[in-house]
């Protein structure tokens, strides 16, 4: 039988440590629980108790195919949702725009669509006229806080903002013409008049901000580790790949 010298046995003992401890340290970074936050649009919704919509599936599937399953999902006013994705690490926000502004303020995963921002006004009030994107400053446009369209259109020079919490409440001051126009994606504007049981024709097209048509993402937090990125990274790239993105995206809401 072969004696161990101390220094052997010290080695040994050293080697089992640093395996303990880094299975220990990657068992911790898989247990932290990744939090998904989003806002209330035609993407994601509650339903039936949960997150719906079509986002939210797609990002659920991207976590299951990463092999991860501690996570929460919520839906909050989007200014809150945003800073939390500025603010905490394992943070997943979506649908988020991408921009120059924000490039370097998250980290990337995939993309989800194409959004087009319109101004609509009710079709019951022709006194509203607009030719030119100028044209829309001289009414009340009802925006999201914190949003990208909000300083679009700051930057643009309007004046007669109104900030909304949420796409619903800025819908439902349309409706009631506390504002005479909102900016908003067709999808999400059919999913809103939808809800209320109200006909989209009673909208009507005033103007599409072509300049703001974007891809909008699925992002995580910067303060979110590279290895969690690039793990969920990988598993929406096989799921794009497989077609698995599209299809999900193609479902009904």
């Amino acid at each position: 039988m072969t004696r161990l010298t101390s220094r052997h046995l010290y080695r040994a003992v050293s080697a089992l440590l640093l395996a303990l401890l880094a299975a220990l340290y990657w068992q911790g970074a898989s247990a932290e629980t990744i939090e998904t936050v989003t806002e209330d649009s035609s993407y994601s919704y509650m339903q039936e108790g949960k997150v719906g919509g079509v986002a939210g599936r797609i990002v659920e599937a991207v976590l299951k195919q990463a092999g991860l399953d501690d996570y929460h999902m919520a839906i909050y006013p989007w200014a809150r949702a945003y800073d939390r994705a500025l603010r905490d690490p394992n943070v997943i926000i979506y649908p988020i725009l991408r921009n120059t502004d924000r490039e370097n303020l998250f980290k990337w995963v995939g993309h989800l669509d194409w959004t087009l921002p319109i101004l609509y006004k009710l079709r019951a009030t022709p006194q509203v006229r607009i030719a030119t994107l100028q044209d829309a400053r001289a009414y009340r446009v009802g925006v999201l806080r914190d949003d990208y369209r909000e300083k679009y259109l700051r930057d643009q020079g309007f004046t007669r903002l109104v900030m909304a919490a949420s796409n619903q409440e800025n819908f439902n001051r349309l409706l009631n013409s506390q504002v005479q126009l909102v900016a908003m994606p067709e999808r999400d504007a059919r999913k809103f008049c939808a809800d209320a049981h109200v006909p989209f024709e009673t909208l009507e097209k005033a103007y599409a901000m072509d300049d703001l048509s974007r891809e909008i993402y699925i992002a995580f937090s910067q303060a979110t580790s590279d290895e969690l990125v690039d793990r969920v990274r990988a598993a929406y790239e096989q799921l794009q790949q497989n077609g698995m993105i599209e299809r999900l995206l193609q479902e009904q809401p």
